[in-house]
């Protein structure tokens, strides 16, 4: 009989490494244990993109400051064989990056995180007024608009809003207009042709493990005293409830490069969740150590790693209700991936998603299996059904104004597509009840994974100590090493137990 001691002693030491790497974090780095101690820092991380002509190049970004709502704690830059210098040019901050030779693709980092801080307040410079020249027929035009928008209006603010129905209009006047120029720059000249100082800035949209994002134009006006302003968006689509944050507010440029081409600037964004005494320095006090986390990697790949994390509390749940309560699923880890897709919908809607995917999945797969196809011609049409069912999902839901049941597209097209196969096939060999059971117990298995994944503290422990991974390995080898009754198969006993209690 093969001794069992070497598998205990590597489960304990799973363990022991697992404690061991969560106090090293909590001790050196002041990481505490639950969120509800910590304070929201948005890390966002700037990928410069450029092709370098094989001489000198410089590359300068704007890049952002202390502003309402938001402190700079810290900002860094990654950027091996350049030169770096923080600078200001028309009373805008920028990075700017130098190299005597570059050639070939180049990627550039910069780095800030901002504080979430209510009292950060700073008073910002309206711009200087402008009145623009254009052709007496855009100029007529304008005026004509502008005296329409008048009418509507009784300050600053109203008026921007009463300009901006204007320009949603499909009439003639506002289609010449935008063929000279962009709708926030119209917005800015019409304001100018009102002494009220506006600009176009930049803002990014907020919201916490997004990557690859860009900038959002927004026209800033403001207040006849110049003492307050507000932000307009130009889109006519409804704006985003998530908080914005201005990366460039002078009206300039938001990356100047020479030497190089194709140029282009991506955004990544990760919330952090970090002590007070910690979120207000520059950098964690002791440097020299050795940081066991994923937060010293770039923002995109935490931003990646923030889900993949959790994917173990998923696996963890799955084992337990398939080796412990004897659960049957429709699939090993199926539950799992269901899980991550209702994170990024909500139960409810990932809930009806799957349902209706799965449901209208198995009337056409009855179909298609009285036409006797072979099974790799079969699974492709169940494939191309799925992915046109969350298309019409998708456009119906964004009719109705349910944005977030476009997000359904986060489910797993060739999973779903292999779950409705072998539904199908159950149905033909077992009959309906034990669709209905491995189905449900499916299902519940997602809906417990979800409700796992999704808790707060959870998703803080996961991210911030990466011991518990070691400690999550060593819990699941210890449920796949029992061999005992499972507790649904319990009820069998039951009879001997009515049995003895005569």
């Amino acid at each position: 009989m093969v001794s069992r001691r070497p598998f205990y002693i590597a489960v304990i030491v799973l363990y022991v490494l697992g404690i061991a790497l969560m106090l090293y974090r909590h001790i050196a780095f002041e990481v505490p244990w639950l969120p509800g101690e910590l304070r929201s820092v948005w890390s966002l991380e700037a990928k410069v993109e450029f092709d370098a002509d094989g001489g000198p190049a410089t590359v300068s970004l704007a890049i952002p400051g202390t502003q309402n709502g938001y402190t700079l704690i810290d900002q860094a830059a990654a950027s091996p064989g350049y030169g770096l210098t923080f600078g200001t040019k028309d009373n805008a901050n920028r990075a700017i990056w130098t190299i005597r030779e570059a050639r070939g693709h180049q990627e550039l980092y910069y780095r800030a995180d901002m504080l979430s801080d209510p009292y950060a307040k700073v008073l910002l410079t309206p711009p200087e007024v402008v009145k623009p020249l254009f052709k007496e027929a855009v100029e007529t035009a304008m005026r004509q608009l502008l005296d329409e928008a008048k009418a509507e209006s009784a300050d600053p603010f109203s008026l921007t809003q009463a300009i901006l129905r204007q320009l949603q209009d499909k009439q003639l006047n506002v289609e010449l207009l935008k063929e000279h120029k962009t709708p926030a720059e119209l917005v800015v000249d019409l304001l100018g042709m009102s002494n009220v100082p506006a600009r176009v800035v930049r803002a990014l949209t907020l919201e916490d493990g997004r990557r690859r994002q860009s900038l959002t134009n927004y026209v800033q006006v403001f207040s006849a005293n110049g003492n307050q302003y507000r932000l307009f968006s130009v889109e006519p689509k409804p704006s985003s409830a998530n908080p914005l944050l201005l990366w460039e507010y002078q009206s300039v440029p938001l990356l100047d490069v020479t030497g190089g081409s194709n140029s282009r600037v991506t955004f990544s964004i990760i919330k952090k969740q970090v002590s007070v005494a910690r979120a207000l320095s520059d950098k964690f006090q002791n440097t020299e150590l050795l940081n066991l986390s994923v937060d010293a990697l770039p923002l995109e790949e935490q931003a990646l790693f923030k889900g993949i994390l959790l994917l173990p509390i998923g696996v963890l749940v799955v084992v337990f209700l398939r080796v412990i309560v004897g659960l049957k699923t429709s699939g090993t880890f199926m539950p799992v991936l269901i899980a991550v897709a209702f994170i990024q919908t909500n139960l409810t809607v990932g809930l009806l998603g799957f349902l209706s995917i799965v449901g209208v999945g198995l009337v056409i797969r009855s179909y298609l299996s009285r036409l006797n196809l072979l099974l790799v011609a079969r699974i492709s049409a169940v494939i191309i059904t799925v992915i046109g069912i969350i298309g019409i999902l998708s456009f119906i839901t964004y009719k109705l104004g349910l944005t977030q049941g476009m997000k359904i597209t986060f489910f797993p097209m060739i999973i779903l597509s292999w779950t409705i196969e072998r539904m199908s096939i159950l149905w033909e060999e077992e009959g309906p009840k034990e669709v209905v059971k491995q189905g449900g117990g499916s299902l519940l298995v997602a809906v417990l994974a979800y409700l796992a994944m999704d808790n707060g503290i959870i998703q803080h422990l996961t991210f911030n100590f990466l011991g518990l991974q070691l400690m999550l390995m060593a819990t699941v080898l210890l449920m796949g090493n029992y061999t005992g009754y499972r507790l649904s198969e319990l009820k069998r006993f039951k009879p001997l137990v009515d049995e003895l209690k005569k």
